[in-house]
């Protein structure tokens, strides 16, 4: 029995190795077999193939024709000779540095590609050599399965056989996508540079070959310019690396500054919503999926919108060029309870060359003045302060390098001004937002904790203010930098009542026939209490608190109607912001110069608010203008008096006439509260907060000045 249980043993490994074995030349040999008969088309067919069935961009009624992605293919075909050894070079060492050594593959990279990557959830991706990308730009479709990978392996192989390197390199640099219509590396060189592709210098060649793998992503004519000129950077350093350029090129081609031809574009509505979109869809897909895969992708526009923003925008603009050297405005609109962008005007003229038009300012990072106050409102009413909180607008010294006494505003001190440079003693959080008072807003920030006021931005919307180190008090006075479409979906966690849509730009994808390829549904998560939210709704839409500062009938003032609203301006007058939002619509609007040069001094109810004014009454007769809900009042007659509204002491009785009677005690707010538990005890040792001596300096000496002294009794009438 021993000895046959040894034998079983032994002998089923072997049987098992065997059938593996047999089972793998029989797949090997199927392979081989299969291999065999695929059929490579030839040169010709390989160099004339046309985009035949165009991907199309519509509004959202998927009724208006935005875009059609492949409406006109430019590509000149010429041969390697005519092709500069600069851009081969570039070529080969960004795309393909083993291209002259391997066989159509790469056997190690292919591996990691068809079976590494889709082990950890990635997809067949990357592995491709240059002879695969002919393959797949010109026979397979771009689809990551692996048979159709194996399938470019063998025919990549095959190719090589009939074709030299040279002939490989010539079909792809005819083929690559340069943007937008642009096929073909002499096309791209006649649209970039206005020179032949035989005639393009180094640090071009370099820049030509950064293109193709996201050119849409890099366009000279985009919004990502620094990412173009890394990658750039990047190409001359693998030339370098691989010895195609000496020391002094490489030094040279890296510092030359290359000028890019003006951008041609036509046929082309909402382009830079369109380009934003397409953008999205190249990172998803790729850009040839889009350009022959005849989809229809209907997306969130709203056209009729849309032409009026674009409208108002061109109108406005030109006056502000003149009045305020203003040259360039923006405006972005988006429906707060679904997140869709229903306009982006990112130029008042994409076609402009002149300011730069085609850079979509709606997604560039600039500094956002005061409209970024209501996010640290926001956390100062989410840990327990009110819109009746008191603090004290007083010219104040924060740096602790500086004495408190000390008011000076050059470095290291810092004492930041008011706008208007007047100062208004005690005021409710909710006339310093309203009247956008700064001392104010840097007192709420110090209280909040920078660290807090970034996550409620971040929870909000805002993606841009990553390093929390980088910020100090001036975080709050529009120190960091944001972009107007994060502005926009900011604001619409208001609208919502806490709840932030993730932004949406596609409804759907449609294929040819109408079937629906992949439906893009909205996206709602609560980031914040609605009451809070409604809060800051009812500080931003109460136009009596703001008249102080702007007047009964500014443009913030929609009268009947139920509007919500912030205006923002940096200090050396380069931006000019208002966002503003109903409870069905949220926008913003941008004013400036493109290359950050500064306008004239003037306050952003000025510049930008009757553009944004005007827009915005449009819209509300489109969409329903209902009223916001009122929040509910957080404090009891037990909390604190200085979260109350009352600041001039913490006793209040009543004499024996029936008259209030106030003992007065003033201080600033760091001595009534603990900053970090505002609701709970009185801190026993308030000195210890390494604010409290500045602040306290101030307002003891505007208390004496106010002949508001301790121990005298301050007398009101009771309110009625």
């Amino acid at each position: 029995m021993r000895h046959r249980a040894r034998f079983h043993i032994q002998w089923f490994p072997r049987q098992f190795i065997l059938g593996g074995l047999a089972i793998g030349f029989i797949l090997t040999g199927a392979f081989f077999i299969w291999a065999a008969t695929l059929k490579i088309p030839d040169v010709t067919s390989l160099l004339d193939r046309k985009v035949t069935q165009s991907s199309k961009i519509y509004d959202r009624t998927g009724e208006i024709l935005l875009y059609d992605l492949a409406e006109d293919v430019d590509r000149t075909i010429v041969p390697i000779s005519e092709i500069s050894r600069n851009v081969q070079n570039a070529t080969v060492a960004i795309e393909d540095d083993k291209f002259y050594e391997h066989i159509g593959v790469r056997p190690l990279a292919t591996l990691r590609a068809v079976i590494l990557q889709p082990l950890r959830g990635k997809g067949v991706q990357g592995g491709s050599t240059i002879t695969q990308q002919v393959v797949k730009n010109s026979i397979l479709t771009t689809d990551r399965s692996i048979a159709r990978k194996l399938k470019e392996w063998v025919i990549a192989i095959r190719l090589e056989r009939q074709l030299t390197k040279q002939q490989i390199l010539e079909l792809y640099l005819n083929e690559s996508p340069y943007g937008g219509t642009i096929y073909g590396v002499e096309e791209a060189a006649q649209a970039f540079f206005g020179k032949k592709a035989a005639d393009v210098d180094i640090a071009e060649a370099a820049y030509l070959a950064a293109l193709p793998q996201a050119p849409t992503y890099y366009s000279p004519y985009g919004n990502h310019r620094d990412a173009l000129d890394e990658r750039k950077n990047l190409v001359l350093s693998r030339e370098h690396d691989l010895g195609f350029i000496t020391d002094d090129e490489y030094t040279q081609a890296k510092s030359e500054v290359v000028e890019f031809q003006p951008q041609a574009v036509a046929g082309i509505r909402a382009p830079h919503f369109v380009f934003y979109v397409r953008e999205q869809l190249e990172k998803e897909y790729g850009q040839r999926t889009l350009e022959e895969s005849g989809w229809r992708i209907i997306t969130t526009i709203d056209m009729d919108l849309q032409d009026k923003a674009e409208e108002i925008v061109k109108k406005y603009a030109a006056s502000n060029e003149e009045n305020f050297h203003a040259s360039n405005e923006a405006l972005v609109a988006m429906d707060p309870k679904t997140g869709d962008i229903l306009t982006m005007v990112g130029s008042r003229d994409y076609f402009d060359p002149d300011i730069d038009g085609n850079f979509n300012i709606a997604l560039a990072e600039r500094q956002p003045g005061s409209a970024f106050k209501p996010f640290v409102y926001a956390q100062a009413f989410k840990e327990g302060y009110t819109p009746d909180t008191i603090v004290f607008d007083l010219k104040t010294q924060f740096s602790t390098e500086c004495a408190p006494d000390n008011l000076s505003e050059d470095a290291p001190c810092y004492s930041p001004n008011n706008y208007d440079e007047k100062f208004k003693g005690p005021i409710t959080l909710r006339s310093a937002l309203a009247e956008s008072r700064n001392v104010p807003a840097v007192k709420l920030l110090y209280l909040v904790g920078i660290k807090d006021a970034l996550r409620m931005a971040r929870a909000l919307g805002i993606t841009t203010l990553e390093d929390e180190n980088r910020y100090g008090l001036t975080l709050v006075l529009g120190g960091g930098e944001v972009s107007l479409l994060d502005m926009v979906n900011a604001y619409s966690t208001f609208a919502a009542e806490g709840v932030k849509p993730d932004r949406r730009a596609i409804i759907r994808i449609e294929d040819k026939d109408g079937n629906t390829v992949r439906d893009y549904p909205t996206n709602q998560n609560r980031v914040l209490d609605q009451n809070v939210a409604l809060q800051i709704s009812d500080v931003l839409s109460d136009n009596d608190a703001r008249i102080p500062e702007f007047g009964v009938n500014s443009p913030l003032n929609f009268p009947g109607q139920h509007v919500a609203d912030k205006t923002g301006t940096t200090n050396d007058s380069r931006d000019a912001w208002i966002l503003g939002y109903s409870p069905n619509i949220t926008a913003g609007a941008w004013a400036g110069n493109n290359d950050n040069s500064p306008m004239v001094k003037e306050i952003a109810g000025f510049i930008v608010a009757p553009m944004w004014h005007e827009f915005m009454e449009y819209a509300l007769s489109k969409y329903p203008n209902d009223p916001f809900p009122e929040y509910q009042k957080t404090t009891t007659d037990s909390d604190k008096p200085i979260l109350r509204g009352i600041w001039e002491g913490s006793d209040i009785q009543n004499d024996a006439s029936g008259v209030l009677r106030i003992p007065a005690n003033v201080h600033s707010i760091l001595f009534w509260l603990n900053k970090n538990d505002p609701r709970g005890p009185r801190p026993e040792h308030p000195e210890d907060d390494p604010q409290f001596v500045r602040w306290e300096t101030q307002v003891r000496a505007w208390a004496l000045q106010n002949n508001y002294i301790d121990g005298t009794p301050l007398f009101r009438q009771p309110s009625n």
